[in-house]
């Protein structure tokens, strides 16, 4: 497997030219985020990444995780390594300083996330829980709990769960049975099972703060009977001492196809006489609390299709540049390392280009995040904030899908050496299937998208996406420079195809639900295409700025627009082949009956 290095320059490019974190420095509230700390920072964390956290990638692959008489046990180097992780402060960059947090931007969080997860996404999905957890807690919990709980989750010196789903719920929350009943003291004890639990119990740690969902004795039916409860792994004491073993504990560890190293568990809670909680905000409100931390959730797992993307795609250009075979077709040279083929080229380019596209819509979206955090005005706050949610499912159902389908290239190019695990190829594509499962599926994504995003504002935010889209394909088109230009023409010609089936989703919501419901998918596929081509040209443009002034590196921009012209080229034109499948709705399922299957 070779080595990981995180791709600072093109990052810091994104964070700059895309997601406008030179602005954000200006503001009141991210005023000590200069360039010079944020250079401090990414360097440091590429560095920790690449000689810590990556090395560790194919170890945890094949020991895995192992549950014994005392818990679960994680893979030799686990526990150092997040030692070191949490005595940096890395868990914390972007919370609040109240709490022992350094307070930063989203904007610069994200990037350190992603090198995180591209060295070994195994281990950083303890903490991208771990700070959706705090998110949660900083929104719902009484000034009590913060007070006992988020310093030390902050930190990193406990880590923190999001329990939702159950046997029997799958992704219907509404089916939980998991319950809460009132004891006299104010606490509740909890009852249930949990299955999926990532982290619900390792050795690294000597606390785990799980955020259960479950039912009060007196609660309707339905998601809105979903209340959510605090429930520590260890109680804590009014010193702030760990004191007795609450009744919360792992009973097995799935057995998975990727993600060795970080344990899946299935929780039992109060099979010995109840687990001590504690109610987190208003009753009944669980499910609504809840999202606060999936949202978190959803855009960091869309960043881990993005971060695996890249590794795999850095391990086959490292492979291709070094495996001779075969005659050049152009100049006849025989024995050519592969990456001089056409047909290798080509999927190379196609892994680099959709990683760099996924990656400017996740950090701008973060950027929106921050925005919106710091907006004193309502209306700039409403705006922002819009944009990100309406963002977040393409992020995440893009990044995810982008990512099964790059490492699945990286696999290609190297062969049939690609199928042989001793290469590491494999490992990014096992790890990389369940993303578009956990945190919501991408059809969840995409009804997301659809109905909470796109109609709940009658399609406003959706048009101010547009807007965005023709001003970029405008300003291509009247750069005057040919290859901008070419750009433009495919963005114009994409963003219309967008348009028309947004129109025509629009006119069939009411009384074609199934038509609807069936094209969800597709024009999830169709707004990630679209989006990315609006970034790719945004990121062509600033390139070209700096080619026009003489400043830089000239080979990194002339490479950024001739990323961008082959996105438009290769990929902008699905644009209207997914257009036409969302036009489509379910007419080819009319009248089918389950014969057929």
């Amino acid at each position: 497997m070779s080595d990981y290095r995180a791709p600072v320059k093109d990052m810091r490019f994104v964070m700059d030219e895309l997601a406008g974190f030179k602005e954000l420095s200006q503001i009141a509230a991210y005023e000590e985020a200069t360039p010079d700390l944020a250079d401090a920072i990414l360097d440091e964390a590429a560095k920790f990444a690449g000689e810590v956290l990556a090395p560790l990638n194919r170890v945890g692959d094949k020991e895995g995780c192992k549950l014994t008489a005392s818990g679960v046990t994680t893979p030799n180097g686990w526990k150092e390594a997040y030692a070191q992780y949490r005595e940096a402060g890395w868990n914390g960059i972007t919370s609040p300083a109240e709490f022992g947090g350094q307070g930063l931007p989203d904007t610069l969080g994200i990037v350190v996330k992603e090198m995180l997860c591209s060295a070994n996404m195994a281990f950083s999905l303890g903490p991208l829980l771990t700070t959706g957890a705090v998110e949660a807690l900083l929104t719902c919990a009484s000034d009590e709990l913060k007070a006992i709980y988020l310093e030390k989750m902050v930190s990193g010196e406990w880590t923190g769960t999001m329990n939702l789903t159950e046997p029997q719920a799958g992704s219907d929350l509404a089916l939980i049975r998991s319950r809460a009943e009132p004891q006299a003291d104010g606490s509740y004890r909890v009852f249930g099972q949990k299955i999926f639990i990532t982290y619900g119990d390792h050795d690294m740690t000597e606390n785990i703060v799980h955020l259960v969902l479950a039912r009060l004795p007196d609660a309707p039916a339905g998601v809105k009977g979903i209340s959510m409860f605090l429930v520590p792994k260890f109680l804590v004491n009014a010193d702030g001492s760990l004191g007795a073993r609450n009744d919360a504990h792992c009973v097995s560890l799935e057995h998975k196809l990727g993600i060795h190293a970080s344990p899946t568990c299935v929780m039992a809670y109060g099979d010995n006489g109840g687990a001590v909680g504690y109610l987190l905000g208003e009753a009944n409100r669980g499910l609504e609390y809840m999202f606060i931390m999936m949202n978190e959730a959803r855009l960091g797992v869309g960043l881990q299709g993005i971060a695996i993307g890249e590794r795999a795609y850095q391990q086959a250009l490292a492979f291709a540049r070094e495996r001779k075979q075969g005659r050049d077709a152009l100049t006849g040279e025989a024995l050519v390392t592969i990456d001089k083929h056409p047909d290798i080229r080509r999927m190379l380019m196609l892994m680099k280009s959709r990683v760099e596209a996924c990656r400017a819509l996740a950090y701008y979206t973060s950027g929106l995040l921050d925005r919106a955090h710091a907006a004193t005005d309502a209306d700039e706050k409403r705006r922002n904030l819009f944009l990100a949610e309406f963002m977040i499912p393409i992020v995440k159902g893009g990044g995810t899908e982008m990512g099964i389908d790059v490492t699945s290239l990286g696999i290609q190019i190297y062969g049939g050496m690609g199928f042989i695990e001793e290469t590491g190829a494999a490992q990014h594509w096992r790890d990389s299937r369940i993303t578009t499962i956990y945190e919501g599926t991408t059809g969840i994504q995409a009804n997301d998208l659809l109905f909470r995003k796109l109609m709940r504002d009658q399609g406003a935010t959706a048009k101010v996406v547009f807007g965005e889209i023709y001003a970029t394909a405008k300003a291509l088109g009247a750069s005057g420079k040919p290859e901008l230009q070419a750009i433009a023409q495919r963005l114009g010609i994409a963003l219309k195809a967008w348009t028309e089936a947004t129109e025509w989703l629009a006119g069939n919501a009411k009384t074609g639900l199934s038509g609807v419901l069936t094209a969800a998918v597709p024009y999830l596929h169709l707004a990630v295409t679209v989006c990315g081509g609006w970034f790719m040209g945004k990121a062509a443009l600033a390139a070209a700025g700096y080619l026009d002034k003489g400043e830089g590196d000239q080979a990194f921009y002339r490479a950024k627009i001739a990323t961008a012209r082959f996105y438009a080229d290769q990929l902008l034109p699905q644009a209207i082949s997914y257009a036409e499948t969302v036009k489509a709705g379910d007419a080819a399922l009319a009248g089918i009956g389950d014969e057929v299957f």
